[in-house]
C-alpha cells in the first residue's frame, strides 16, 4: 500500500482516500497530488537510509572505546566501512570493513598495528587507545538501489574521538645552576617546573610549605596567548630590583680580600700537630690556626696510615641587612611546548629575590591539575645550602708518580640547587699551574714528591650558602721508581769496574809473556 504524507505531521492517507483528501483540503489540485504520488513511488523504489553516531565523551589513554554506527534502512545492506580522518580531513584511512554480501569483516591495518575488533557489524572497539587515536572517525553505510539492484546508495556519519593523557613526568629544577653564593648582592632565583606528557595542557602552580603562593603573572616575550614554543621559553625574566643602601653596600665590599674575592672566615693553615701523618685524606669542621709549610714533615716521624683530622670547614652565614625581605614578590610565567606525540609540555617558572636566611630549608612544591587525574600530581624540593662535604681520595696511599683523584662523595644533607665546586691549593697553584679548577673531581696526574704534605681546598656553594673542606696530600716513596733510579746510577759504576778488570787482565798477560 502506498502512503502519502499530509502537510500536518503524523497524518497519513492511502491511495484510495485521495478524493477524500481533495475534498478536505479544498485548494489542492490534481498536479500537486500527482507529484506527491510519484514521490512516494520513487521513495518506495529507492528506499531510505539514515546514519547517526552518538557523540563520545573524552577518554583517557589506555581505556577501551566503542565506536557504534546506527543506521536505518528499508533496503538491502551492502557494506559498512569505518574511516579514520587525518591531515585536517584531506586523508581518509580505511580501518575496518563489514561485507554484508559474504558476511565477512576484515581490518585494513597492518598486522602489527591491528587493534580493531568488529563487535556487531557496525560497531568497532578500540582497546587501549593512544594519543595518536585522537581525531575524527566516519562510518559509511551502503545499500543496494531497489530500482537497478546494481547501484549502491551511500550515507555516512562522523564522530570525534578526544583522547586525554595525564602528565607522566614532573620535575623541578633551578634555573641557571650551578651558581655561586654571594653575601654582597641580592640575587634573583628561579624554580622551573616541567610537566610532560599531558593532553590537553595541564594547570601548573606552586606552593611553599604547603600553602599556595600568591604570584604576579607575566608573559614571556613571544608567548602571547599562553602558547609559544622553545623560543618563548628562553625569554628573559623580569629583573627584581631593590633599593640598596650605599653605605651598607660599601661596608660589605670592604670585606673583600685583596684579590677581589670574599674574605674567608678561617685561617689558611691548621694547628701544629705533635706528630703523625696520614694516608692522604682528612676532613673536619670548625676553625683552626697555626703554621704549616706545604711539603714539610715533622722530623723523626714517618707518615702513618691513620686518618688525619683537619678542622677547616666553615659555612658562610653572614648577610647584609638590605638583603632581608620577609615578604618577597613572586613572579610566575608558563609556556606550552607541543611534543611530537601530540602531548604538550608545560614549563612554569617562579622567580623571586632569594633570602638565604629565610629561604634555607624552605619546602617548595609544584602541583599539576589535569582532567584525566582524580587528584593533583606533585613533586617537591627543599632549598638547602651545602654542609659537611665528604671527600674521597684515590688511591688511599698515593706514591710518587701516581695519578691522584680527589672527589666529592656527598654531603651531610640533601643539597638543592646543585652546588658549584671550586678547587684550590692552599699557599700555591695547582699542579697544572692554574689557580683554581671547577668540577666535582680534582685530578692530579703523576704527582711529584714535592707535593707531599700540600693541602687542597674544595669550596662547595649554591645561592643559599657555601662551605669549605680541606684535605692534605701525603705522597709516599715509590719502590719501583727508586729501583729504576738506582739501576741508572749503578750503570756507570759497573762500566768502570768492567774496564778496570779488562786492563788488569791485559797487563798480567803481557808480563807473563
Amino acid at each position: 500500500m502506498v502512503w502519502i504524507t499530509q502537510s500536518r505531521t503524523g497524518e497519513h492517507v492511502n491511495a484510495y482516500g485521495v478524493w477524500d483528501l481533495l475534498s478536505n483540503m479544498g485548494k489542492m489540485t490534481v498536479l500537486p497530488l500527482c507529484f506527491l504520488f510519484c514521490t512516494n513511488l520513487l521513495d518506495l523504489a529507492v528506499g531510505y537510509l539514515t546514519v547517526t553516531i552518538e557523540p563520545l565523551p573524552p577518554v583517557v589513554v589506555g581505556e577501551t572505546v566503542t565506536l557504534k554506527c546506527n543506521f536505518k534502512t528499508d533496503g538491502r545492506l551492502r557494506e559498512i566501512v569505518w574511516y579514520r580522518v587525518t591531515e585536517g580531513g584531506t586523508i581518509k584511512q580505511k580501518i575496518f570493513t563489514y561485507d554484508a554480501m559474504f558476511n565477512t569483516n576484515y581490518s585494513h591495518m597492518e598486522d602489527y598495528r591491528r587493534r580493531e575488533d568488529l563487535v556487531y557489524q557496525s560497531t568497532v572497539r578500540l582497546p587501549e587507545v593512544r594519543i595518536s587515536d585522537n581525531g575524527p572517525y566516519e562510518c559509511h553505510v551502503g545499500i543496494y538501489d531497489r530500482a537497478t539492484r546494481e547501484k549502491v546508495v551511500l550515507a555516512s556519519g562522523n564522530v570525534f574521538l578526544t583522547v586525554m593523557s595525564p602528565p607522566n613526568n614532573i620535575t623541578v629544577v633551578a634555573e641557571n645552576t650551578p651558581a655561586p653564593f654571594s653575601r654582597y648582592q641580592a640575587q634573583n632565583f628561579t624554580l622551573v617546573c616541567n610537566a610532560k606528557g599531558g593532553k590537553p595542557a595541564p594547570t601548573v602552580y606552586f606552593k611553599r610549605d604547603g600553602e599556595l603562593i600568591e604570584v604576579i603573572s607575566y608573559t614571556l616575550p613571544g608567548d602571547e596567548g599562553g602558547g609559544g614554543g622553545s623560543a618563548a621559553v628562553r625569554g628573559a625574566r623580569p629583573l627584581i630590583s631593590r633599593d640598596l643602601d650605599d653605605t651598607k653596600l660599601q661596608k660589605s665590599l670592604s670585606l673583600l680580600g685583596p684579590d677581589g674575592r670574599p674574605g674567608r672566615l678561617y685561617t689558611e693553615s691548621p694547628k701544629p700537630r705533635g706528630g703523625g701523618g696520614g694516608t692522604g685524606t682528612g676532613t673536619g669542621t670548625g676553625t683552626g690556626g697555626g703554621g704549616f709549610t706545604p711539603g714539610q714533615q715533622p722530623l723523626g716521624h714517618e707518615p702513618s696510615p691513620a686518618t688525619e683530622v683537619i678542622p677547616e670547614t666553615v659555612v658562610n652565614r653572614e648577610f647584609p641587612r638590605w638583603v632581608q625581605s620577609t615578604d618577597p614578590l613572586y613572579f610566575f610565567s608558563s609556556a606550552h611546548v607541543p611534543q611530537s606525540d601530540g602531548s604538550v609540555m608545560v614549563q612554569a617558572k617562579l622567580t623571586w629575590t632569594l633570602n638565604p636566611q629565610v629561604d634555607n630549608d624552605a619546602l617548595f612544591s609544584c602541583e599539576v591539575k589535569h582532567p584525566a587525574l582524580s587528584m593533583p600530581m606533585q613533586t617537591e624540593v627543599i632549598l638547602a645550602a651545602p654542609k659537611g662535604p665528604k671527600l674521597l681520595m684515590t688511591p688511599t696511599r698515593a706514591k710518587v708518580g701516581d695519578t691522584v683523584r680527589i672527589t666529592v662523595q656527598g654531603f651531610q644533607n640533601e643539597v638543592f640547587p646543585e652546588p658549584l665546586y671550586t678547587w684550590t691549593r692552599v699557599g700555591g697553584r695547582l699542579l697544572d699551574g692554574s689557580s683554581e679548577r671547577d668540577g666535582k673531581e680534582l685530578i692530579l696526574e703523576r704527582v711529584p714528591a714535592e707535593l707531599n704534605g700540600s693541602m687542597y681546598r674544595c669550596t662547595a656553594q649554591n645561592p643559599l650558602g657555601s662551605t669549605d673542606t680541606h684535605t692534605r696530600l701525603i705522597v709516599f716513596e715509590n719502590p719501583a721508581m727508586q729501583s729504576t733510579v738506582d739501576n741508572i746510577n749503578a750503570a756507570p759504576r759497573v762500566g768502570v769496574i768492567g774496564l778496570t778488570w779488562i786492563i788488569l787482565t791485559f797487563t798480567v798477560t803481557v808480563e807473563m809473556t
